[in-house]
């Protein structure tokens, strides 16, 4: 794109010399005639700011463009083919049972980095020399410890904290509702509206401009050239065959290693000694006080109870009087007042 517009530009420039080269050539044999200033660009496409005559003569420019189109050419392009290669013999691939899974596992290793430390010469050495030291302590004595008899024992109780729950139990629900928010909106309501207006742009006025003559430019022609491309045929790949061959195969060999020899070694046992003491020490023993304990002994309570108990009440029976002896009657009436209920 960039060729064919710089082609356009040298051909539109060759035109335009052309012209101005004849303009120049008839305006000597015209006569000139000054009758008021007419401004305005020259008479006949001329390039100058010159006064014009009233008969303007006409030149109809011819533009050329020339287009290159652009020639075919072959491209290599390189495509992977894929080559079988036969073994005239089986290869066989030992494959261990159970098959192995080797996995990596990251793991921290310290790696001792070697810092040089310089040594002063001579080295000091320091031992510990182990010095006794006299520490006083006090004579123990007796110090009594008052318990009270008998030892109080405090014995928390659980007492049960009613909570009252009112039945049913009021839930609060947080219902969303619309609020109003006045909002303050000038009336009438300002609408800001955009008008256009022209603007006055000052141009200066032209001037000439000298245009360089054109000058030959080279044009590279892309000629074509044979491409080779290169065609896969089969190639033979030597192979190795194995030969067994015997491998050393290391045994284990006795090696006598230096044991440590015994030697003695010193002890520090601690032996009692006993020390006399010029004046009597009384130890202190603990003697139990014995005092009473109130054991508490279930003894039978006899608790009146209510028994029902069931006492006669005389009843009156009415019977008709017969005739027997007057002995009969006062034994069936003692009879059924016994047993009248």
């Amino acid at each position: 794109m960039k060729f064919l517009g710089y082609s356009a530009l040298c051909a539109l420039l060759v035109l335009a010399s052309a012209d101005n080269s004849k303009d120049t050539a008839d305006q000597p044999d015209k006569k000139q005639e000054k009758r008021g200033l007419e401004l305005g660009y020259g008479g006949g496409g001329g390039g100058g700011f010159g006064g014009g005559e009233h008969e303007h003569h006409h030149h109809v420019k011819t533009v050329t463009v020339v287009k290159n189109v652009p020639e075919p050419y072959p491209v290599v392009k390189e495509i992977p083919v894929p080559v079988e290669k036969k073994v005239p013999y089986p290869i066989t691939v030992h494959v261990p049972q159970p098959y192995p899974v080797e996995k990596k596992i990251a793991v921290p290793v310290k790696v001792p980095v070697k810092v040089p430390v310089p040594i002063h010469k001579p080295y000091p050495v320091e031992k510990p020399v182990h010095v006794p030291v006299k520490v006083h302590v006090d004579k123990p004595y007796p110090v009594k410890v008052l318990v009270p008899q008998p030892y109080p024992v405090e014995k928390t109780i659980h007492v049960p904290y009613h909570v009252h729950v009112p039945q049913p139990y009021p839930v609060e629900k947080k219902i969303p509702y619309p609020v109003k928010i006045p909002v303050h909106v000038p009336k009438p309501y300002p609408v800001e509206k955009i008008v256009p207006y022209p603007v006055e742009v000052k141009v200066d006025r032209p001037y000439p401009v000298h245009i360089p003559q054109p000058y030959p430019v080279h044009i590279e022609k892309k000629i074509p050239y044979p491409v080779h491309k290169p065609v896969p045929y089969p190639v033979k790949v030597p192979v190795e065959r194995h030969i067994p061959y015997p491998v050393e195969k290391p045994e284990p060999v006795p090696v006598k290693v230096p044991y440590p020899v015994p030697y003695p070694v010193e002890r520090n046992v601690p032996v009692p000694v006993e020390k006399p003491v010029p004046y009597p020490v009384k130890i202190p023993v603990f003697n139990p006080v014995p005092f009473e304990v109130h054991k508490k002994v279930p003894v039978e309570v006899e608790k009146p109870v209510p028994v029902p108990i069931k006492v006669p009440v005389p009843v009156p029976v009415h019977e008709e009087h017969h005739e027997t002896g007057g002995g009969g009657q006062e034994f069936g009436q003692g009879f059924e007042g016994h047993h009248g209920y």
